[in-house]
Parts: structure tokens; C-alpha cells; sequence
């Protein structure tokens, strides 16, 4: 590794003040400290919250996302092969079926390496055009302002293609995530300046701008060009509850758990909590989101509070509109435990509600931010079924409120220091 040091330092005056290559700065200096540790020292005083760089954060939320990202790319390539082999198809189309010729295998849900390979062909191509387009947008931003590149991006770009469907076209893919790095980001200063979740933003910009490839009943099984065979559906549970005829309404959770046959989804509580089901690529497993919960927690990145404060609201509010129930719309018949493993409550709760720059950060504040957050995923997807999955919008609105929960706290810490005191304000 010297020979590479000795590189970077020979080639450190062309990017600096005067040089060449002064304005590509923020590129030079970003691999210098991803390979090595940065040479500045401080000197004076300084405060030191703790010992914990950004550089550290965004690799332990990484490592926690792992489990995340094997289960988005085996269930990918699982929910696909069902319906490919349902139809008598033994490989995708395209260049994955090329890839599936080559190593020889064929759409066999049994298979685990045939899963786990053409989730990752369907994974991998949306990961990387979502780091390319917003990384591009990064670097430019950067060496406009000549300021360092930041590592927050590597978690907003793992976080974002495991928010999507598996058949969403990469252009739209690379359009969300310019969308939501410049106008949810950089506009506002950058990393560490944002006020609300970037990949969130990304989400709800694709959310609302191409409804017909986010959302609806096929775009969450990775079978292009394959019509759903008769008895299989793609539909997820809160859509499938949704969209149910107010007449047929008294169906009820027998929509989700009825067999396919019976005009159901064939899904157990089991089925969600380990996410085994169609969805968005990284959001089906509430198992895998534990062991991140378990990560971020045990390394003070996440907060608990945060956490807990999202599933209390979520049973609370849930538990109460179950009871009141409703003849016309069948979300009011979901147990408040079904909804904790369905859609992409567990995902949001432990890694977007979570976010350290755009929640609240008062212990307090956290709390009613948490259960804000809670409350609101269940009013959207109850009250509101056009709008199955609530946990994004919910979100979002809880990071527009967090600065105004945090100053409420901090003020009234404020008021309570000045009484032991004997100070008035």
C-alpha cells in the first residue's frame, strides 16, 4: 500500500489551491480518505460528542441493512420463479435469461441459488443506477461549493433501491434519486442539512409521479413480460385489502389469508413476519429489520425510542380503529399485529424514522415524534386505503414536524434550568 500513498501525495498539488486540477479537489480528497485516514489534526480545544466518525455511522448501517438486502434479492427472485415456473417457464427473459442459460440453472422456486440470482440481476442493476445518478449529483455539487464529499450518499443509495419495486424502469430509478438528492439535499447545504429523509423523497417523488409503476398489483413480482398466470396474484396485503369493493368489504383479513383459490392472498402472519410475500425489494422482511433494529441500537446509531415510540402508536391507533371497525372499507378488519409485519412498516421504522439528521433529537421529542409517526401510518392506511402503504408519507410528515417538537422540548428544558436557578428569562 505504500507505492498507492506515494501516488496520492505526488499527485495532492495538483488538486489543491492553484493547481491543474483544483477544482476536482472533492474527488481527489474523497479517495484519499476512503482509503486511508485523513491527515488533518486538530489543534486547540475542541468538543468531542463521541468517538464515532461519519465515515464509521454510514458503514455500521450498512452492515445492519445486510440482512435487508440478501432477503431482497432471494424473495425477488423467489416471488418471480413461482410465477415463471407456474407457467411452464424455465428462464427469464433478456439478458437474465442468458445468465440463467450460462450457469444453468432454470426458474425453480425450490432452487435457492436460482432465488438468490435473479433477485441480485434484478437488485444490483437498480442499486448501481441509483449510486451512479445520485453520486453524480453529489460530486457536482461538491466541487461546485469545493467541498468534501460526504459518505452520507452510500446509505441514502443502499436505503433507495431497497424502497422499490423490482420492475421499475432504471430511468425512473436515476430520476427519483436526482430528484431527491438535490432538492431534499444539496439545496439545503448538504449532508448533515437536510430536514427530511432523502431516500424517502426519492420514494414519494416516484410515488406520485409514475403511480403505475410503483404501485398496483404486478409490479412487485420480477417477471417482465409474463402475464400473472390464473390463481397467482401480485398484489400485496394492504392492497389487496384497499382495493376491495366496499360490498365485498365483509371479507375482511379473509382477503389476505384466504387461499388463492378462494380469492385470497394465501399469506399467514408467519409468511409477513419472515417476508415471504410480494413487495417492495428490501421492505417484505420484518425478521431481517430486527436484526438491524438489534445492530443500530446496540451500537447508539438508532434510536430505541424512536423505535418503540412508532410501534406504540401504530398498536395504539390500529388497536382502536379495529375496535370501532367499519362495514365499507376491510382495513379496519387487520389486528393491530398484522400491520406491525405488512408493507413496509418494520423498514421504516427501524432505518427512515430513524434518520439522525431529520427526526427529532430530544429524548422527549422523540417520543412524540415517534408515535406521530405511528399514528399517521395507521390513519393512511385505514381511513385512506387509496394510499396502502402509509409509513412513507407518515414519515415524512413526522421529519417536517421534528424541529418544532424538538424546540417545544428544549424550550421547557430551558424554563425548568432557569427555575432551579432562580433566573428569570
Amino acid at each position: 500500500m505504500k507505492p498507492l500513498r506515494q501516488l496520492l501525495d505526488k499527485m495532492h498539488p495538483l488538486f489543491t489551491k492553484g493547481g491543474k486540477l483544483e477544482p476536482f479537489y472533492p474527488l481527489y480528497e474523497a479517495g484519499d480518505t476512503f482509503l486511508y485516514t485523513p491527515g488533518e489534526i486538530t489543534h486547540g480545544p475542541s468538543h468531542v460528542r463521541d468517538a464515532l466518525d461519519l465515515k464509521r455511522m454510514m458503514i455500521t448501517v450498512v452492515a445492519a441493512l445486510g440482512p435487508c438486502i440478501l432477503m431482497a434479492m432471494w424473495n425477488t427472485g423467489y416471488q418471480a420463479n413461482l410465477v415463471l415456473d407456474a407457467g411452464g417457464v424455465s428462464v427469464p427473459e433478456g439478458w437474465r435469461g442468458a445468465v440463467f442459460n450460462a450457469i444453468g440453472l432454470t426458474a425453480n422456486p425450490d432452487n435457492q441459488l436460482a432465488n438468490l440470482l435473479l433477485g441480485a440481476l434484478y437488485f444490483f442493476p437498480l442499486f448501481l443506477v441509483s449510486n451512479i445518478a445520485g453520486g453524480l449529483c453529489e460530486v457536482v455539487f461538491s466541487c461546485i461549493r469545493n467541498h468534501e464529499i460526504n459518505e452520507g450518499f452510500l446509505v441514502t443509495g443502499m436505503l433507495y433501491p431497497l424502497t422499490l419495486p423490482p420492475t421499475l424502469p432504471w430511468w425512473q430509478a436515476a430520476i427519483g434519486i436526482m430528484f431527491a438528492v438535490v432538492l431534499a439535499k444539496e439545496v439545503f447545504g448538504g449532508t448533515g442539512k437536510n430536514f427530511i429523509n432523502v431516500a424517502l423523497t426519492g420514494r414519494a417523488f416516484l410515488y406520485f409521479a409514475y403511480p403505475s409503476q410503483i404501485s398496483g398489483d404486478r409490479v412487485w413480482v420480477a417477471a417482465d413480460g409474463y402475464k400473472l398466470v390464473d390463481g397467482y396474484t401480485g398484489a400485496t396485503s394492504l392492497g389487496q385489502l384497499g382495493s376491495l369493493d366496499p360490498a365485498n368489504a365483509s371479507m375482511g383479513m379473509n382477503a389476505v389469508t384466504n387461499s388463492v383459490a378462494d380469492g385470497g392472498l394465501g399469506l399467514s402472519w408467519m409468511d409477513c413476519f419472515l417476508g415471504v410475500i410480494p413487495g417492495s425489494m428490501g421492505e417484505t422482511s420484518a425478521l431481517a429489520c430486527l436484526f438491524g433494529a438489534f445492530v443500530l441500537i446496540a451500537s447508539g446509531i438508532g434510536s430505541w425510542r424512536v423505535m418503540a415510540a412508532v410501534v406504540l402508536g401504530a398498536l395504539v391507533t390500529s388497536g382502536g380503529l379495529f375496535a370501532a371497525g367499519s362495514e365499507g372499507n376491510a382495513v379496519f378488519a387487520m389486528p393491530p399485529y398484522w400491520h406491525l409485519v405488512v408493507g413496509g412498516f418494520a423498514f421504516g421504522t427501524v432505518f427512515m424514522a430513524t434518520d439522525p439528521v431529520s427526526s427529532a433529537f430530544s429524548s422527549g421529542g422523540q417520543w412524540v415524534y415517534g408515535f406521530l409517526i405511528g399514528f399517521m401510518t395507521i390513519l393512511i392506511r385505514v381511513i385512506n386505503p387509496a394510499f396502502p402503504e402509509g409509513i412513507m408519507l407518515a414519515i415524512l410528515f413526522g421529519n417536517v414536524f421534528a424541529p418544532l417538537i424538538d424546540h417545544f422540548f428544549v424550550q421547557a428544558n430551558i424554563k425548568r434550568r432557569l427555575a432551579r436557578t432562580h433566573v428569570t428569562a
